[in-house]
C-alpha cells in the first residue's frame, strides 16, 4: 500500500524458532503460506489489527519468479506504511504479516483469491499466485484506536475537525521523520473526510472514525 496510508492512519504467531518454517494462515485450500526467514532476538511486540506498520516488501509471481514490485527500488526507494487488517493491502498480505515483530522477515505466498483475483492488477496477471518477501521495520499504535482518537480530539468534544486531523498528521510525520509538502497533508485530510464523513458535516464522530479498540482479525 502507498505511503499515503501511513498518513491515513495516523488518523492506526506465536513464538518462532530462528529457523525457517511454514505456517498455514487458513484452513481452506486457498491458504496463505508463511515462511519465517529471520526472527530478531527481541520479538515481543507483535503486529495486530489496527496497528500502523512500516515495511519493505518485494513482490514476485510464483509462476516464473519474475519481480513485479520492489519498495527499495521505486521512485523514492522508501518502505511503505499501512494499517493492518483494514484493507490497505491485499487480504493475503494482511494475513501474512499479522504477528510479525519489528526486524522480522517473512516470505508470504498468497493464492489468487487472497491476492489480485480473477481480474489481476497490472503487472500481475489474472489468477496469479504471488510471493512477497517482507521486512517489518516499525509498529506504531494504530490510528483508529480510541487512544489515537482522543489524542486528536484537542477540545474533547468527541468529534474530529479537519484542523485537528491535520495537526495530528503533522505531528506524526515529524515523529516518523516523514518529510512532505503542506499540500500533501491537506490532500490526505481531504481524502480522509471524503471517505469517512458520512453525514458531510465537516467533522468525524467516533462511529465515522471507525474506532477498532482492541478487536482482532
Amino acid at each position: 500500500m502507498s505511503e499515503r496510508s501511513v498518513l491515513y492512519l495516523v488518523l492506526y504467531l506465536q513464538t518462532f524458532s530462528l529457523f525457517s518454517h511454514f505456517i498455514a494462515a487458513s484452513e481452506s485450500k486457498d491458504e496463505v503460506k508463511i515462511e519465517v526467514l529471520f526472527t530478531p532476538e527481541n520479538c515481543t511486540q507483535k503486529a495486530k489489527k489496527g496497528d500502523l506498520l512500516n515495511a519493505h516488501y518485494d513482490g514476485y509471481l510464483a509462476k516464473d519468479g519474475s519481480q513485479f514490485y520492489c519498495s527499495r527500488s521505486g521512485k523514492t526507494g522508501e518502505p511503505h506504511w499501512f494499517v493492518l487488517g483494514v484493507g490497505d493491502v491485499i487480504k493475503g498480505m494482511d494475513m501474512g504479516v499479522k504477528g510479525m515483530c519489528p526486524g522480522e522477515k517473512r516470505k508470504i505466498i498468497v493464492p489468487p483469491l487472497l491476492a489480485f483475483g480473477e481480474q489481476g492488477k497490472h503487472p500481475v496477471p489474472p489468477n496469479a499466485t504471488v510471493i512477497f518477501e517482507v521486512e517489518l521495520l516499525h509498529i506504531r499504535r494504530g490510528p483508529r484506536s480510541i487512544e489515537a482518537f482522543k489524542e486528536m480530539d484537542i477540545n474533547n468534544d468527541m468529534t474530529l475537525t479537519k484542523e485537528e486531523v491535520y495537526q495530528h498528521l503533522k505531528m506524526e510525520a515529524t515523529k516518523l521523520k516523514v518529510k512532505k509538502e503542506e499540500s500533501y497533508f491537506q490532500d490526505v485530510v481531504t481524502d480522509v473526510f471524503r471517505r469517512n464523513d458520512d453525514d458531510k458535516d465537516g467533522t468525524l464522530s467516533i462511529k465515522e472514525y471507525n474506532v477498532y479498540e482492541h478487536d482482532e482479525l
